[in-house]
């Protein structure tokens, strides 16, 4: 009878386990839930705990609990894109500790709770792309160990804390374009020598700090487009010592001098450095040669600069000799004066 009692437990749990929810389409085993644009306003509930992938975008939950994934111990990929989400509480995603990919793209996200990643451990992929979030802590991602891209591109991020990245050491892919940093400090990627593509086009940089890219050696792609960038120091890309590197830094307000000729010579005749979009990088100033393209001047700017330069030490110098030769002419008058007063007879009312 005890047997009879435990088979039924059994088939009761197990069944149990293989419940689809309300609204949702369940496949394979119920391992694969389908609960897309279905009106949810909170997660529902009756996931099944063997559930590996759980989509729920679309919906119109603005909020992670607490307790939203309790008993889903076994989820490897979580879709919450396009969720109205507002909130992530503490610990809302600490249950999760397989999960590899997190989608929290299109959602209202202003700020990450401190322990956001808690329990995160195993994460590959997070998006966090078209969010509003202003700032990134130090702490916020900081137990990611296993993660290899991360997505924070179309938010209002003016400040990432040196820090915030410490934690990522298999990072491999990272976009930030189209936020609204203002430089690239030196610290913030210490930890990322995996790094391979880092997508900073689209802000307000204006400053590159020499250090800041020497961490990465391995860094393929590094795009810097449609930033604030006026010039550079050649020793901040002399530092990124790796095997090879596309840069990408057209639509800048480059101020186009003989200085900034010489720095994208220096770097064009580094083997590693490959500057794709050289033919389209265009002057901002001066305004005389505004929207000229750096490249196909070559170097003019340093003929003209070197002209001028000439001219005025041609003009100084003309100036100094022209100053000697009177200063000289005007010694010999004196000379020639002095020698005459002293040649002269002596006055008639001497001699008597």
């Amino acid at each position: 009878m005890l047997c009879i009692i435990l088979l039924a437990f059994t088939f009761l749990m197990v069944g149990s386990s293989k419940l689809c929810p309300h609204q949702c389409s369940c496949y394979d085993a119920s391992e694969l839930v389908d609960c897309r644009s279905r009106g949810f306003t909170h997660i529902p509930h009756s996931i099944p705990h063997g559930t590996w992938l759980l989509d729920l975008s679309g919906n119109k939950l603005s909020e992670l609990r607490s307790t939203s994934f309790t008993g889903i111990w076994a989820l490897r990929v979580l879709l919450l894109s396009q969720s109205n989400m507002q909130v992530v509480h503490s610990k809302a995603l600490s249950s999760l500790t397989f999960l590899e990919k997190l989608d929290l793209a299109y959602n209202e996200l202003r700020v990450l709770p401190p322990d956001f990643c808690q329990g995160l451990t195993t994460l590959k992929d997070l998006k966090l792309s078209h969010n509003a979030l202003e700032r990134l802590e130090s702490h916020s991602l900081e137990d990611l160990e296993s993660l290899e891209r991360l997505d924070l591109s179309h938010n209002h991020i003016q400040v990432i804390e040196v820090g915030a990245f410490r934690g990522l050491t298999m990072l491999r892919h990272l976009n930030l374009a189209w936020n609204q940093l203002t430089v690239l400090q030196g610290g913030l990627l210490t930890m990322q020598q995996s790094l391979g593509v880092l997508l900073v086009n689209h802000n307000n940089i204006s400053k590159i700090e020499t250090e800041a890219l020497a961490p990465l050696q391995t860094l393929t792609i590094l795009n810097l487009e449609a930033n604030q960038l006026r010039s550079l120091k050649f020793k901040t890309f002399l530092n990124l010592q790796t095997p090879s590197t596309h840069l990408q830094m057209s639509e800048n307000p480059w101020t186009c001098d003989c200085e900034l000729h010489r720095v994208f010579t220096k770097i064009l005749h580094v083997r590693h450095l490959h500057v794709d979009d050289y033919m389209n990088i265009t002057c901002h100033s001066p305004l005389l040669l505004a929207g000229a393209s750096l490249g196909l001047m070559h170097g003019q700017l340093c003929i003209a600069e070197t002209a001028t330069v000439l001219i005025i030490t041609g003009t100084v110098m003309v100036t100094v000799v022209a100053a000697l030769v009177m200063a000289e002419r005007k010694r010999k008058k004196q000379k020639m004066n002095l020698e005459k007063q002293g040649n002269d007879p002596m006055p008639w009312e001497s001699r008597k």
